[in-house]
């Protein structure tokens, strides 16, 4: 069973986010960038399924610029067996995504797609519903728990009122949430192999793919900044607070 694993460049988690001074984007500039946490954990769960003998390739899948090599090499160094990049400068909105990932499945014909719910630095939890639609493939969100039984899948996922499982039939998509797992950490050995992986380069005019935006970005602001917080003398007087300034009882 092949596995295709998209996998996007983000900025690290760890950074903190500033806004460019005409308000049109976040500043990446000279900032780390890392591979979205929860595409990290969908490699980590194609490595599973490879390692338990189900899987018989993982193929690590990233659209954007030339550096979204680094992030196809993480992959690979987890566990994926190649990569392919669909090198492009222009801005990808969440139905580019899906759209170049539908023209990449069509050439890969893979049985599973595992990737993340969402990206950190849009928050959109799009591509993986779109791709399913143009695929028109079963789909399954935010995943817990994935048990793959001949040619279905079946997958637990966190829902309000607790569990969800569903039983699809395969090919499907399924997006990853956090509690599925925790991604191993790349040793050098690996890192060192995955320099020697393969990693086929595209385009979108070679995939006969539109990627024009949809959507315009009319300002980025910065989130307001919290009050200071007060102390108050008795529970009187928080609840009058409460009551009467927040308004929130």
């Amino acid at each position: 069973m092949k596995v295709l694993v998209p996998v996007k460049r983000v900025v690290d988690y760890n950074v903190k986010v500033l806004v460019k001074s005409d308000n049109t984007d976040v500043d990446i500039a000279n900032v780390k960038m890392s591979m979205n946490p929860f595409d990290e954990i969908a490699v980590e769960e194609a490595t599973r399924l490879k390692e338990k003998g189900i899987a018989t390739e993982i193929v690590a899948v990233s659209c954007g610029v030339t550096q979204c090599q680094e992030q196809i090499r993480s992959a690979m160094a987890i566990g994926a067996d190649r990569g392919v990049l669909v090198e492009t400068t222009s801005l990808l909105q969440p139905l580019a995504v899906a759209k170049l990932l539908k023209a990449v499945v069509d050439k890969e014909q893979p049985q599973l797609v595992i990737l993340g719910k969402q990206a950190i630095d849009d928050d959109a939890n799009q591509t993986g519903q779109m791709l399913a639609a143009l695929l028109d493939w079963p789909q399954a969100t935010f995943a817990s728990q994935v048990e793959v039984e001949g040619d279905s899948v079946k997958v637990t996922r966190e829902i309000d009122g607790g569990l969800e499982i569903l039983q699809l039939k395969l090919p499907a998509i399924i997006t990853t949430d956090l509690r599925l797992n925790e991604p191993r950490f790349a040793t050098l050995p690996k890192i060192m192999q995955a320099k020697k992986k393969p990693i086929e380069t595209l385009t979108p005019e070679s995939l006969g793919v539109d990627i024009e935006p949809r959507l315009q970005v009319l300002k980025v602001n910065e989130p307001p900044a919290r009050k200071a917080g007060i102390k108050v003398s008795s529970v009187a007087e928080l609840v009058d607070k409460l009551k009467n300034e927040a308004k929130v009882i």
